[in-house]
Order: C-alpha cells, then structure tokens, then sequence
C-alpha cells in the first residue's frame, strides 16, 4: 500500500499544512481518509489523481475533517472532462446520510445526485467492509466525539490504521495490534494534554501497546509543531516514528 499525507494540519489556518486528508492507494482501489479544507488544492499541487477516488471514508463531523467533501462532489461533477460516470462511495459514521441530505437542502441536489453513481454507507463500531476483492475498511470507536471512528485497510497481507481524531485508548491500541503503521493524530504538546487528542507520548504509548512497526504523526495544531514530536513519541516507542508534512509518502509492506 502506498499512503500519501495530503493535509497533515487541523481547522488552524496553517500556510504549510492542510486540513485532515490521507490518500491511500491499495492495489487498483483509491480510498481518501478524511476530506478537510484545502484537500482538492493540495491533491493537484502533490500531482495525486484526485478524481480518480472511487472510495472515502469520514471519520468524524468536525469541520476539518469533512468539510471539503461537497467541494470535492461538486468538482467531480464539474471539474474534469470527460465527466466522471465512475460510482463513488462515502463510508462514515452514524448521521452520515442525514448530514448530506442537509447539505443538499442548502447547496443543492446535486450533494446526492452528482451525476454518476453515489452510495452512502454508514457503519458502526466494529464493522468492516469489502471495498474490493483484495481490499478492507475496518473500523472501530474512538474517545473523541460520540460517533468517531478510526479506520483500518487491510491489503496485501499490510495493515494501516487511522486513528482519526481520539484521546488515548487502551481499547483502540488493541484493536490496532500489530499493524505495519499506525497514522496518528498528534494535536497538542504535552503540557496542553486532554481527554480527547493525543500529545506526542501518548501518540508513542499506543504505537508501542499496539506494537506496531511504525508511528506516523499528523493532525499537527501550531502549539505542537513547536516540540520535536518524533522525538519525543520515540522516547516511549522504539520503532520507526516519523512527524508528517503535507506532501510525505510511506510505502508500507508487509
């Protein structure tokens, strides 16, 4: 699997870094976990083939990590040529359906109704999905909002996990166990520590319960760009830890 950090950032306006957006290419299947502001833009600036998306998966209904999703529908619709008729489908957590109906209800029928194939797939906790022969979405609750989900692909005999947005979670560490990369979010210095984000440590505490074989970090506020968060989410985790930016790449095998 090829993982390609779009948007390594928060809702905080950064000049290097986006909104939430991880672009995952497994085998022939395209998946995009996460689709926050600036996602299109920095997809075209890194040269990823954005419209060739067939699957995306939301993790949460904070703005940073969603909020680019009807920009991205509408641009799909109107913004290559020829137009797409390839179907397309949005995983997300409880409430996605009645969410996108709302959007249409203010931008237009066009949310659901974008001129190709559409599916809307809600899961809960627990729940894995086929995205294709070779190809599976897991996914599993998270201590941040009360619908949030991280998400796991497994191809290939590789596994990724996606925190997406949580607080520190025995339950979640275990759920990740033994995967090949764990991308973790890593919002706040340690001195600003709450229920509901990850510092670097505690980034580095479930990398090392969850024994994985290597820590990447994302979803970088600006106070925690200002400690060396590698560094320290090494002095808990011993295997390979990288801080992403905006434009990084892992190949990840098994």
């Amino acid at each position: 699997m090829l993982l390609v950090v779009i948007g390594s950032g928060t809702v905080a306006p950064s000049a290097r870094r986006t909104a939430p957006a991880h672009w995952v290419e497994a085998g022939a299947t395209r998946l995009l976990l996460d689709c926050g502001a600036g996602t299109l833009h920095r997809a075209a600036t890194l040269d990823l083939p954005w419209h060739t998306v067939q699957h995306i998966a939301i993790t949460h209904f904070h703005a940073d990590h969603w909020g680019e999703l009807p920009h991205l529908l509408f641009a799909l619709r109107w913004g290559i040529e020829p137009a797409r008729s390839a179907p397309l489908v949005v995983w997300g957590p409880a409430g996605l359906r009645a969410r996108l109906e709302a959007l249409a209800r203010g931008f237009g029928d066009w949310v659901l109704e974008p001129g190709f194939p559409l599916a809307i797939r809600e899961l809960a906790p627990g729940a894995a999905a086929a995205l294709a022969d070779d190809v599976t979405l897991e996914c599993h609750a998270t201590p941040h909002t009360d619908e949030s989900l991280a998400y796991a692909v497994r191809h290939a005999g590789c596994r990724l996990v996606y925190t997406g947005d949580t607080g520190p979670s025995d339950a979640l560490a275990r759920w990740a166990a033994g995967c090949d990369l764990l991308l973790a979010e890593c919002s706040l210095p340690e001195e600003r520590a709450i229920d509901v984000h990850l510092t670097p440590s505690r980034a580095g505490v479930m990398a090392r319960d969850a024994q994985a074989k290597c820590l990447v970090l994302t979803h970088f506020y600006p106070a925690a760009e200002a400690v060396d968060a590698a560094r320290l989410a090494g002095q808990v985790f011993d295997g390979r830890v990288a801080a992403a930016r905006d434009g990084d790449r892992f190949l990840i095998e098994a």
